[in-house]
């Protein structure tokens, strides 16, 4: 059941108000088939010494991004959606230039769910980080 952006982030504003503070002001840019492609504007609180793009920040775009994606498949039953477990690996140096990050579901079961998260800066074409998370699918 796959849903409009518009709808997919008025239920995570709605849901999880927290995430634009702690995540930053993201925006969906796309709701393909099982995934969800996520933007994060780059603002000097996210930049590390030495001018890259922190990890925690890079990390924190990818969980939200798999989330949104899980709302765009299911809606607000997938509200209740939390992360189980997640794995990155920082694979090239981030510009401080805004993050883009693709996400796949590869699994959407009754009781877990598992997504790929790929982390790319504008106008970079190479990897700076890739993610493999599972999420808890709330109880039906």
């Amino acid at each position: 059941m796959e849903k409009s952006i518009e709808t997919v982030a008025k239920l995570v504003d709605l849901h999880f108000p927290q995430a634009r503070i702690d995540v930053g002001d993201y925006t969906i840019e796309a709701l393909p088939e099982m995934g969800a492609q996520v933007r994060l504007p780059i603002h000097d609180r996210f930049i590390r010494p030495g001018g890259s793009v922190s990890g925690p920040t890079m990390f924190k775009l990818a969980d939200i991004s798999v989330y949104i994606a899980l709302i765009g498949m299911r809606g607000e039953a997938a509200v209740d959606a939390v992360t189980s477990s997640m794995t990155i690996n920082f694979l090239s140096r981030p510009e401080p230039a805004d993050l883009i990050c693709d996400v796949t579901i590869l699994r959407l079961g009754r009781r877990l769910a598992v997504a790929e998260a790929r982390l790319t800066t504008v106008g970079q074409d190479d990897l700076v980080g890739h993610a493999t998370c599972t999420y808890a699918m709330p109880r039906d």
